[in-house]
């Protein structure tokens, strides 16, 4: 047990910055970028169905399946970073405590969502901006994501969160990443004519059953590696100790509040896209989640950093953090700018890969170009949230989110669309992005002075 700890923490002390980034975010990354490749899998195996309404129901139901960032964030995010600076403390009963109040608060809640989602499913429906038109087919997906795989789908994410904590990234990943490749396989069995044909429940239903199998994997994998692993699910940790709901709380709440203010801005963009038609709405959803292929990817540099600022940052290696904090951000900055320019001179291409309608293609293409403008800002933001949420400050990352979404990003929605009908709406994370990556550099500036300064007068 003690080599493996010693293993463990050579990542985030003795490896060279470069190696220990690579180290933690590849495996991130490379989950992350499957995740949206299943989501894609979704929309490409349903739109080759040529059906703007299935289509729709998928983009429809998106602000429900993002509500689960709320839990996965608040137990996820929360108890990891606990879980990182307690590591970096040497303060192994607050870990493990953490540990366990992550899984089961996880578990509960990913109950109860799931049963509120379908005791009040018909209001439900009406908020997600469902009609005549798209209702049945909205529900029938509604109820294999929801009904039956809101548990497992928030479990495999908190799971993955914890495990990463420890410098096990690449564990995390193939967990995640088996589920997603799963997913992926089963759809065109389950949408397909030659299949199943069940359309964009067939999509729900490959997707339920995908993360039934990778909540399978992390389960067995934290019973093999219950001597070595440093994440703790025995009932027996299970505690509501003031310094462990809180710290978790800290964190993981405005982590949370910042997901759900993120399905307001995605339920508000159906609705504002509705109007317009399903083609309209169907080339918006299918933009959405190409824009998803960069976000994901700034994601995970962040998310895979995490652990290492949260370490170097309670060890009072402030030095380390700092350079590990630039230099993800300068690998992210550069493939989030290559990614703008290509999917900004190709969009036609893309699009046309998800359906084959021309109205619709002819809509997403001017969506995505709009979209691409806000990419190569994404970096500053999510790396900049991500260390506050690595060092506990949960204040900074709730302030963060109310800006984004609240102050900026919605009200531009209905501005641009009221100034350029429907298209303008493409353009409001732009907006929105170019003002968050301003605050992001000031306030990471004033943390990075704050935090030398501390080290310092411990130093002496």
């Amino acid at each position: 047990m003690a080599s493996s700890r010693e293993g463990r923490e050579a990542v985030f002390e003795s490896y060279s910055i470069p190696k220990a980034v690579v180290t933690l975010s590849v495996p991130t990354v490379l989950s992350s970028l499957v995740s949206v490749l299943y989501s894609l899998a979704d929309t490409y195996f349903v739109g080759l169905l040529n059906d703007p309404v299935q289509t729709a129901a998928v983009t429809l139901a998106a602000p429900v399946l993002l509500a689960f960032n709320a839990v996965n964030n608040l137990f996820g995010v929360g108890s990891s970073s606990m879980m990182s600076r307690a590591y970096g403390r040497r303060d192994f009963d607050t870990l493990r405590q953490s540990s366990a109040f992550g899984f089961y608060g996880a578990l509960i809640c990913g109950a109860a969502f799931s049963l509120l989602c379908t005791v009040l499913r018909s209001p439900l429906l009406g908020l997600l901006g469902a009609d005549a038109t798209t209702r049945t087919a909205t529900n029938g997906y509604l109820n294999w994501t929801v009904t039956l795989g809101a548990v497992p789908a928030i479990l495999n994410v908190v799971i993955a969160y914890m495990i990463r904590s420890e410098g096990a990234a690449l564990h995390a990943s193939i967990g995640t990443m088996s589920g997603c490749l799963l997913n992926i396989i089963l759809d065109p069995i389950f949408i397909l004519p030659w299949g199943l044909n069940l359309g964009s429940v067939g999509a729900a239903m490959a997707t339920c059953l995908s993360n039934c199998c990778a909540l399978v994997y992390f389960l067995v994998y934290l019973a093999t590696h219950r001597k070595t692993t440093l994440v703790c699910v025995s009932p027996k940790a299970f505690t509501l100790r003031k310094e462990i709901v809180g710290g978790v709380c800290a964190v993981g709440v405005p982590a949370s509040i910042q997901n759900l203010l993120n399905v307001t801005g995605s339920t508000i963009l159906n609705n504002l896209a509705a109007p317009y038609g399903a083609a309209a709405l169907a080339a918006m959803g299918i933009c959405s989640r190409l824009s998803m292929v960069p976000m994901y990817i700034a994601m995970g540099i962040s998310q895979g950093v995490m652990p290492l600022i949260s370490y170097n940052y309670a060890s009072h290696n402030i030095r380390r953090m700092k350079g590990t904090l630039f230099f993800a951000m300068r690998i992210s900055e550069t493939f989030l700018a290559a990614m703008a320019v290509v999917l900004f001179c190709f969009p036609g291409v893309f699009v046309h890969m998800f359906i084959d309608d021309a109205q619709t293609v002819a809509y997403g293409m001017r969506f995505l170009r709009g979209l691409c403008f806000a990419v190569p800002l994404l970096g500053l933001d999510f790396l900049a949230v991500g260390t506050f949420q690595a060092v506990g400050m949960g204040r900074e990352s709730l302030i963060f989110a109310i800006l984004r979404k609240i102050v900026l990003e919605i009200p531009f929605l209905y501005l641009l669309n009221f100034l350029v009908p429907l298209y303008g709406l493409a353009y409001a994370q732009l907006c929105a992005e170019f003002v968050m990556a301003v605050a992001a550099l000031v306030v990471l500036r004033r943390f990075l002075k704050r935090a030398e300064a501390e080290t310092a007068v411990k130093g002496a």
